[in-house]
């Protein structure tokens, strides 16, 4: 993978964990993502007419990929809704890249250097343990705690298969558009209509929570927009799955902003996970071309 690749994958790493804990920080979840996502379609809109259309033959794609991203941002908000984002983001962020190498082969036909077979599983193994070597319950109520943990998990689990399936789908769709700007433009346009079409029930709370903050819609908006358009760019660079892996070093800037900006504790265990993390991304970056 070329260097300047790897430092924009990087780059969307950053956002992208960025406007997740800006998702984790509201006070209505559900309301966050929709004010993200809104956020997005209202950056990409004004940038239509100066993109170019993509390609008949990947409006397919879009329109599959625009039905994951609206499962993707629901579960989203489910599981930070029941859990905190030090557990729920590596779950849905670790266990994807792991799928995605599963599904290259056979749908995609790429296959990975050996080297970057074992960075895909540093940095899986890496997300898991941070998740799985988790401290005892607090509080008073700690079988209340470890139910709304596995709720949060099995969100998480859930949606993980969900950003596989638009990874693989943008992949193909954006390899087919000739147009990665427009096809990305396109996308959040399309995902913010079909998530405010699923739930009309919030439309009378909305404009109230987007007055009060304001921030998640322009911050976050700004940020999924070009945290995804810069990892669809790179695919059209480099292989799939190696995109997806590199780009969940994210993980890496979560932890960070988990504890300076939500209090999360970093326990050795995550440490040691978060190493592990960066050991993948260091295997991935040199490994050679398959």
């Amino acid at each position: 993978m070329p260097a300047h690749v790897v430092m924009v994958v990087l780059f969307a790493a950053l956002l992208h964990a960025g406007w997740n804990a800006l998702v984790k920080a509201g006070p209505d979840k559900y309301l966050s993502t929709m004010l993200v996502a809104c956020g997005a379609a209202l950056v990409a809109l004004p940038l239509l007419p100066f993109t170019a259309a993509p390609l008949p033959a990947s409006w397919p794609w879009l329109a599959a990929s625009a039905c994951c991203q609206v499962a993707y941002y629901m579960l989203l908000a489910a599981a930070y809704r029941h859990g905190d984002m030090s557990q729920a983001y590596p779950l849905m962020r670790g266990t994807a890249p792991l799928l995605v190498a599963l599904a290259s082969l056979p749908l995609l036909g790429e296959r990975l250097h050996p080297a970057q077979d074992i960075a895909v599983m540093l940095i899986c193994g890496g997300v898991l343990v941070l998740c799985i070597l988790r401290g005892p319950a607090a509080g008073a109520d700690m079988a209340a705690n470890r139910a709304a943990r596995r709720r949060a998990t099995t969100y998480a689990l859930l949606n993980a298969g969900v950003i596989a399936s638009y990874t693989m789908i943008d992949g193909a769709g954006v390899r087919l558009s000739g147009a990665p700007a427009g096809y990305t433009m396109w996308l959040f346009v399309l995902t913010a209509a079909l998530l405010l079409l699923c739930a009309p029930r919030r439309w009378a709370a909305l404009p109230a929570y987007a007055r009060a903050h304001a921030r998640v819609m322009l911050l976050g908006g700004a940020g999924t927009l070009a945290s995804y358009g810069m990892a669809l760019w790179a695919m059209t660079l480099a292989p799939v799955a190696a995109v997806a892996a590199l780009r969940e070093t994210s993980i890496l800037f979560a932890a960070a902003i988990a504890a300076l900006f939500l209090g999360e504790r970093l326990a050795p265990a995550r440490i040691a996970a978060v190493t592990l993390i960066a050991a993948g991304a260091i295997v991935m970056r040199l490994a050679p071309p398959a």
